[in-house]
């Protein structure tokens, strides 16, 4: 479904502040793929995902998705087909819209808009159904302001707007980091549920081992902007932490840092 051949990106080149972020990355990703991805940081994970996003631009190689050359397409073309969720909660919403009008906006992602009312009658129903699910009562809140909610919440609305449209691939930048370990274990199972229920081809950035052997069926691991590990399938479930840190330090050579040994 996706192919990235010999990304390379730099931030700052030719000056003394000059980051080679992805280093000649290749990789493959198969319709249906739910690959989790870990690394030290400044291994270049949130970078790559924002490579494929089109926020970033490569510096050299190219991204095909569905058969399409992708690679100098903008962010916004390319949103019409790829839903993303970031660490902070309040990037994937507008706290001044309400819950419904973040809604609309969602799912008018890769469509026209003209001059029409924003949140029509019959879309409420919609909204109402996909948010009941999630236990949190927010299908009777559908005119309050998104910036009233909690993180977890805000959170929790923000998986459902980037499924609401089903995209072709699914962007999930360590988007439980930012909350506390019961909203974060609510979120992942939200997550299970929307990936298993819409089929959605994801990758997704994690400093927490633990979420990247019990999620997905591919793990890859970063460092310094390549792609050092790759593993899939029963491979992948026999993994255990230990196994996987052991892996990281005799690949990478380096030592495995505090936020992959806390999380």
């Amino acid at each position: 479904m996706i192919s990235i051949q010999a990304a390379n990106k730099y931030f700052h080149r030719g000056s003394v502040n000059e980051v080679h972020s992805i280093r000649d990355l290749s990789m493959n990703v198969e319709q249906g793929d739910f690959i989790t991805i870990i690394g030290s940081n400044g291994a270049g994970k949130s970078t790559f995902l924002s490579c494929l996003a089109g926020t970033h631009a490569l510096d050299s190689g190219s991204i095909t998705m569905g058969g399409t050359d992708v690679t100098r397409w903008p962010e916004y073309k390319r949103a019409r087909f790829i839903g993303r969720v970031f660490q902070d909660p309040l990037m994937g919403t507008c706290g001044s819209g309400s819950i419904a009008q973040n809604m609309a906006l969602a799912q008018k992602r890769g469509q026209r808009r003209g001059l029409t009312r924003g949140v029509k009658t019959s879309d409420r129903e919609f909204f109402r159904q996909r948010l009941r699910p999630l236990g949190l009562g927010l299908e009777n809140r559908l005119q309050d302001r998104a910036g009233l909610l909690s993180g977890g919440q805000r959170q929790a609305l923000t998986m459902v707007m980037a499924t609401l449209v089903r995209p072709e691939l699914l962007l999930l930048d360590e988007h439980t980091a930012a909350l506390d370990p019961k909203t974060a274990a609510q979120i992942l199972d939200l997550t299970r549920s929307i990936v298993a229920e819409h089929g959605l081809t994801t990758l997704m950035v994690t400093h927490n081992m633990h979420q990247a052997l019990s999620l997905g069926n591919r793990l890859v691991m970063m460092h310094r902007g390549r792609i050092i590990f790759d593993v899939r399938g029963q491979d992948k479930a026999g993994l255990t932490v230990e196994a996987l840190l052991d892996k990281f330090q005799s690949q990478a050579d380096a030592e495995v840092s505090d936020r992959m040994l806390l999380g």
